[in-house]
């Protein structure tokens, strides 16, 4: 049995009320049930001795078979003479089987009756005196009693002996010699002291033992003398003077020795009125610095981040709750998930360690107190400070600064990407939390190009609420197929055919109609949603190429994939499912991803992308331009196609930056060997620089906007070029 649940067993007896007023026979109860609780026991049994014949009297039994505590029942026998002599000289009698123990031979019909195998017999002595019986039975042969077991009943049966003195205390005042006696063997403190002249009475030897302050320092001594009232001088005379008024008082003190160690001690003090009428403080004391350390460490558990130190996010919730004023600022490290199934949790770890780092260094700065990791990537300040709004959106900006510095992990530079939400918690409405309102404006902030920092507003609250009863109603769209793709059609201006089609989802409302990506694609990305719809728009698009090539249309078919879905971990096996069962030509699957998504994780992107080349599936690089991608990615990856952002053809023919920059993308393009598309070509003057640059392919309303299936058909049966 751990130390720990020891302690608590003991304090529970000790500070019992039944204890504190010596009844034996409720402390017994007590005692009874806990040990059956605590220990692998068939029955408990409490019996004092009688001092007039030496024989035992039951006073509880309780066994935990059925739950059955009672007194009413067949006690040990009296003719025990020889068992309760060896009690007397012995502190206990433990037997792993009692049947054939000879000690134990006075007692062999009780046991057989009761079935009991296994027994340990506990004397209760004060003074040396045996006063009573704590037994311990089993009714089958388990492992010999170990020594905390043994430990522990020596310690109940002490205090059951401390309540018997006590209780002939009370009863006769001569035998208060005898019950101090008594509490001579204990490991707790006790200590009288007279209150009418603050004399101190009687003290243990536990006392020294603890305190290493010899007893002819503390006996007959002042209680001012004490460490706990040179250390402690107010609360000691706030104890003192309950004790005078009846009250009784529990107190948890730190003190230290004079040696300089220090230790906790928890006190009971209450006072007892003699039969003559004066009156003395009782003092019951104990060693709690194991506990009181384990008890930090369990706060330091409940309350903290074990990797980081900081508070964690219950603690966090608690101080928010209680606020009505100040700033709440919320911190996201961006694509944080990824890198760390890329790197490793370790390095993982790293990176929140030192962000927390720069997070507690911005906190002593500015004197913050409440910093916290909520979240896996998450971090939370509060201001609650009377700063400015100004000074607190610098200090914000200033913290977004240090956060994105790069941090060495091994030999690399890694540049974290925080986003950060500011929330002033007096403006928001009652039914939000901070938190909840901070959440909302981080995935704006998420959004963000340039500086991720966004300021919570009723505006973001409003468009949270119509996007939430999006997501709502995009779970039913999942679940009653209220999707349909559309194909815009792709034109090769070499050959002046169609040679590919560009699949786009639409979304069917039960209320609103016809639904564009735009209206919903973000909200399906934050929610998680965008998995399985892109699982979907996947599935339908191969179908869909797997009818075209049966019926001889040499099409590609070109797929949008989210970031999410892209990163997920599960793409690559769902798209060489689908290739292998509608077996697709060889690069005519070809997926489509951003530019700046693709460069979120580089490492990640550039096995994925090696992995479905060796498919036969394509990756086209979608408004690039718009992005970061270097010369070096742009190698690295197998990429089929770049496409080229329809910002830069909207204004081609009155822009020379545009066409500047379209010249430099198709240059590079033919440099790299990679074929290119531009996005939204809606005029003949757009096509025909194109055309004369050598931009291989061009989509646009120049040619038709996304059609439904019949209709692409349609279109295409329609022009001659088809090949």
């Amino acid at each position: 049995m751990k130390k720990q649940k020891s302690q608590q067993l003991l304090e529970y007896i000790v500070n019992s009320e039944a204890k504190q007023n010596g009844d034996f026979k409720a402390t017994a109860q007590i005692a009874a049930e806990l040990l059956a609780q605590q220990l692998d026991v068939s029955s408990v049994v409490v019996s004092a001795l009688s001092s007039d014949d030496d024989t035992l009297e039951q006073v509880t039994r309780l066994t935990t078979s059925c739950n059955i505590s009672s007194t009413l029942i067949r006690p040990k026998p009296s003719s025990c003479q020889s068992f309760i002599h060896q009690l007397k000289n012995e502190r206990h009698i433990s037997s792993e089987y009692c049947i054939d123990d000879s000690r134990l031979h006075e007692l062999q019909n009780y046991y057989e009756h009761y079935g009991v195998v296994s027994v340990l017999e506990v004397a209760i002595r004060i003074n040396g005196h045996l006063e009573g019986l704590l037994s311990l039975e089993k009714k089958e042969v388990t492992e010999p009693w170990n020594d905390s077991e043994v430990q522990l009943c020596s310690q109940v049966a002490d205090q059951l002996a401390l309540t018997l003195a006590t209780q002939y205390t009370y009863d006769k005042e001569e035998q208060l010699t005898l019950c101090l006696s008594a509490a001579e063997q204990s490991d707790q403190i006790m200590m009288v002291i007279n209150l009418a002249s603050d004399i101190i009475e009687y003290v243990n030897n536990a006392h020294f033992e603890l305190t290493k302050v010899p007893k002819d320092r503390v006996l007959g001594r002042k209680i001012q003398n004490l460490d706990f009232f040179k250390q402690y001088p107010n609360l000691s005379k706030a104890v003192l003077n309950k004790a005078r008024n009846g009250e009784s008082s529990e107190e948890e003190i730190n003190l230290i020795r004079s040696d300089g160690s220090e230790y906790w001690m928890r006190l009971l003090v209450k006072r007892f009125i003699t039969e003559r009428g004066n009156h003395f403080a009782l003092v019951n004391a104990e060693n709690c610095t194991e506990q009181h350390h384990h008890q930090n460490e369990l706060l330091r558990l409940a309350w903290r981040c074990g990797l980081t130190g900081l508070f964690n996010r219950t603690h966090f919730s608690r101080v928010l709750d209680k606020l009505d004023s100040g700033y709440l600022v919320l911190i996201d490290l961006r694509g944080f998930k990824r890198f760390n199934d890329t790197y490793g949790h370790a390095n993982g770890d790293i990176m929140l360690i030192e962000v927390a780092r720069r997070i507690r260094h911005f906190a002593e700065v500015n004197q913050l107190s409440e910093i916290a990791r909520i979240g896996s990537d998450e971090f939370g300040i509060i201001f609650d400070n009377q700063a400015d709004e100004s000074l607190i959106e610098q200090a914000t900006e200033r913290l977004y600064r240090q956060l994105e510095a790069p941090i060495t992990i091994g030999i690399e530079q890694v540049e974290p990407k925080p986003a950060l939400a500011r929330v002033d918690i007096a403006s928001i409405e009652q039914r939000f939390s901070p938190l909840t309102c901070a959440d909302i404006a981080l995935q704006y902030a998420k959004n963000k190009q340039g500086n991720a920092i966004q300021v919570f507003n009723s505006a973001l609250l409003n468009a949270f609420k119509e996007d939430a009863q999006i997501e709502r109603d995009l779970v039913a769209a999942i679940k009653g197929r209220q999707f349909e793709l559309y194909y815009q059609p792709l034109r090769d201006l070499k050959k002046q055919a169609y040679i590919g089609a560009e699949a786009l989802i639409r979304w069917h409302h039960p209320k609103k109609g016809v639904l564009y990506p735009g209206a919903f694609i973000d909200i399906a990305e934050q929610s998680g949603l965008i998995n399985d719809i892109g699982a979907w728009v996947l599935e339908a698009a191969c179908k869909q190429l797997n009818l075209w090539q049966r019926h001889q249309l040499d099409i590609s078919m070109h797929v949008n994939v989210s970031a999410r879905q892209f990163f997920s971990g599960s793409l690559f096996e769902q798209v060489w499912e689908l290739v292998t069962r509608y077996r697709l030509k060889p690069q005519s699957l070809i997926l489509e991803i951003t530019e700046t998504e693709l460069m979120e994780d580089i490492r990640s992107a550039t096995n994925l992308c090696n992995e479905l080349a060796e498919l036969g599936v394509g990756l086209a690089i979608d408004d690039f331009g718009t992005g970061y991608s270097s010369m070096r990615y742009l190698k690295q990856f197998p990429i089929t196609k770049l496409k080229i952002d329809r910002s830069f053809i909207s204004d081609l023919t009155v822009s020379h930056e545009s066409r500047e920059i379209v010249s430099a993308i198709i240059a590079m393009a033919s440099a790299l060997n990679i074929s290119l598309t531009a996005e939204g070509v809606e005029t003949k003057e757009q096509e025909l620089f194109l055309s004369e640059h050598l931009c291989h392919q061009a989509q646009g309303f120049l040619y038709s906007p996304a059609l439904r299936e019949s209709e692409f058909s349609q279109f295409l049966s329609k022009t001659t070029s088809i090949h």
